[in-house]
């Protein structure tokens, strides 16, 4: 078929779906000063997604943000490191059910119906050119090599967004579309931030040069999928060694994700009830996301990995070539260390956040588990709106968070796989979309009805009784 076809009928379906029109929301300014309906945080996956999905609700005046360069939004070219996507080819989640629009479009356009047959698993470079393409056709509003650096409330329905090196900005609304470390940090335990310098150690979140530690030993501590596929990819650049800790006598081998996407449980978690919530997500965060069979099989076919169950790092200390960690089988001595730790969801963790974050409510606030079943990384997390707004801890706080959307992974509990999960983005975005756009709404009501109820535009011009024949003929 070839790209160029398949844009020509994307755009035939666009029309064919009503897509467009003009805005209905009441446009503002300050002072002078452009006011953004929406300004989206983040242009990753999430984030673009989310601004085609407002521009389907006739919401145009938006803007998307991200830090990075073009084309370099999101992990897939900076920090992961799988080869392939771990989950399913067949899900849709970004396309809304425009099949032109779909990633298999996208895919048979260049390589055929029977190369989509032949296709395993998504690469995940193929995943982020996609990603560059759905930006590219449909024309997204994305402003890159642009940094949050504060959230600044004003009152009024008003947010000031302050950027690094560039003049702020104004918004009715934000959405942070900011990914899985965007509602906190990534985890670095205190027993190698605490004693090794920087120069020793990263997270797997972190640009790391593998190319640089060619011939050296790399102890990886951590059981999860990116564990494996730091080791993997290390060893692929040159790193002689990958060691891989687990503290468990086990490698994880449950996914709960692929239940939850059999029976529906991405599109109807929100529906539960705040102790099923509680109790479902304990679970989930008790497995790590085991590593996908193929990810596995490649990492341990290098001769340089080494797999290590039943072994907790008990410590970490500083040597004259590198680190040694002590386990219970006894010392090993390292070049570097790599952290699979994952994160933290807080968010008085984000330093964009500062003004208001000890406002927000968590789920410490708004549910008390049953007594020996509480969790404190539950407990820290945001307790969001149905529609992904920030909730206030106090009521009198409520107008300062009004018009602010957490859609990154932070939303986990509240709302279940939604933002940051491939997963769960065909069910989260429609609710986001509502969620901002009713907002918007309710925002401009006073003024829209204002406007029906002097509503005075003539449709029908009849009249009655019917003019004569002779009287028509006069009038023409």
């Amino acid at each position: 078929m070839g790209l160029p076809a398949l844009e020509a009928e994307l755009a035939r379906q666009l029309v064919l779906i009503g897509h467009g029109g003009a805005d209905w929301t009441r446009p503002r300014d300050d002072a002078g000063t452009r006011v953004y309906d929406v300004v989206i945080v983040g242009g990753g996956q999430s984030g673009l997604a989310a601004a085609f999905g407002l521009l389907r609700e006739r919401v145009s005046n938006l803007l998307v943000i991200d830090e990075n360069p073009a084309g370099f939004e999101g992990p897939w070219e900076t920090y992961a490191r799988m080869i392939t996507l771990r989950t399913p080819k067949q899900l849709n989640p970004i396309d809304f059910g425009i099949p032109a629009l779909s990633f298999r479009a996208w895919w048979e356009a260049q390589h055929s119906a029977s190369g989509w047959d032949a296709l395993d698993k998504i690469a995940r470079g193929d995943w982020m050119a996609y990603l560059r393409w759905y930006r590219r056709v449909l024309a997204l509003p994305v402003r890159n090599d642009t940094r949050l650096t504060l959230i600044e409330p004003l009152g009024d329905g008003l947010h000031r967004l302050h950027l690094a090196g560039q003049d702020p900005i104004l918004a009715r609304k934000v959405v942070l579309a900011t990914g899985i470390q965007g509602g906190g940090e990534w985890h670095v335990p205190p027993m190698v931030a605490d004693v090794l310098p920087p120069t020793l150690y990263a997270h797997t979140s972190a640009a790391i040069d593998y190319a640089a530690l060619a011939g050296k030993r790399i102890g990886i501590l951590g059981g999860g999928a990116s564990a494996f596929d730091n080791a993997n990819y290390a060893l692929s650049a040159g790193v002689a060694e990958a060691h891989v800790f687990l503290r468990r006598t086990h490698l994880p081998r449950i996914n709960p994700i692929r239940f939850m996407e059999r029976v529906g449980f991405t599109g109807r978690y929100p529906a539960l009830s705040d102790a099923e919530k509680y109790a479902v997500m304990a679970s989930f965060l008790g497995h790590n996301q085991p590593p996908t069979n193929d990810t596995f099989a490649r990492a341990a076919a290098w001769p340089g990995f080494t797999l290590h169950l039943g072994a907790p790092w008990l410590s970490v200390a500083a040597t004259a070539d590198g680190a040694r960690v002590t386990t219970p089988q006894g010392p090993h001595d390292f070049d570097f260390l790599v952290l699979s730790t994952g994160l933290v969801s807080d968010p008085g963790l984000r330093p964009e956040l500062r003004l208001i974050a000890d406002k927000v409510a968590r789920w410490a606030d708004r549910f008390t588990p049953a007594a020996g079943t509480g969790n404190a990384l539950i407990d820290a997390h945001p307790y969001l709106g149905t529609g992904f707004e920030l909730l206030a801890r106090d009521p009198a706080d409520a107008d300062t968070l009004h018009g602010l959307f957490g859609f990154n992974y932070a939303a986990l509990i509240s709302l279940g796989l939604s933002a940051s999960a491939l997963s769960g983005l065909q069910a989260a975005l429609p609710r986001l979309i509502r969620g901002v756009s009713d907002q918007l709404f309710r925002d401009d009501r006073t003024a829209l009805i204002a406007d029906l109820l002097a509503y005075d535009e003539a449709e029908f011009v009849g009249e009655w009784p019917l003019p004569s024949p002779s009287q028509a003929s006069a009038t023409a």
